[in-house]
């Protein structure tokens, strides 16, 4: 679910009961669904990381991946759906790192990668049906060496050219979504709780303000 700024709404799909039947079906629907380009939050963030070993969880189309390894970190990218970890294996491929990109696919609700990790990315890992999300998320963050940092990019509001589709949906804040996850907090801490806004351009050609939510969250312990 990486390198986009687009969750898909409901109106996208006639059937939610199975997770990986919505995603293969979201990717199959076009060659390629997201820009390619690392996003932006997690380029500026890992800019200033020394590389060791990355996780990257939605990882979509494998631009993060991509760039991530480009730094030089060691990634192993999750997705739910095996077509868009193909479209990751190709991006890799073409970026010249695939030595450094590991592909697994997981449904994180059921399933999560083995090992520890300096840098774990969920970028946008959200959905038009509901899924464990703050489970995974303390998953990812046990699973953070001692100084490793959990960074999280979600929707902070609906999109200017999509508002009608995420009428009833709630865009929880960086704090509530910080503390929804329940992490003790002798063992973690909340390095940055922000809700940026950026300028983006949707489909149509329609500009309007976007919304992120922005955590990062480091083991202390």
């Amino acid at each position: 679910m990486s390198t986009h700024s687009h969750t898909p709404s409901p109106a996208d799909s006639d059937d939610h009961g199975d997770a990986q039947d919505f995603w293969e079906n979201h990717y199959a629907a076009r060659e390629q669904i997201w820009s390619g380009r690392v996003n932006a939050p997690l380029a500026g963030f890992a800019a200033a990381l020394p590389p060791g070993r990355a996780l990257d969880l939605g990882c979509g189309e494998g631009g993060d991946a991509a760039h991530l390894a480009g730094l030089g970190w060691q990634v192993t990218a999750v997705d739910i759906s095996s077509l868009a970890l193909a479209r990751t294996r190709a991006r890799v491929e073409a970026a010249g790192v695939a030595d450094r990109v590991t592909t697994e696919r997981h449904d994180l609700s059921r399933s999560f990668p083995a090992g520890s990790f300096g840098l774990i990315s969920a970028q946008y890992l959200q959905a038009p049906f509901e899924f464990s999300r703050p489970a995974i998320f303390r998953r990812a963050a046990a699973a953070l060496t001692v100084g490793g940092v959990l960074f999280i990019v979600d929707h902070g509001a609906p999109p200017p050219w999509a508002k009608d589709h995420h009428a009833h949906h709630h865009f929880p804040g960086p704090r509530e979504v910080y503390d929804g996850i329940g992490l003790d907090p002798a063992g973690y801490r909340a390095e940055r709780l922000a809700s940026p806004e950026r300028e983006a351009t949707g489909p149509d050609g329609v500009t309007g303000t976007l919304v992120d939510n922005v955590i990062a969250i480091r083991r202390l312990a």
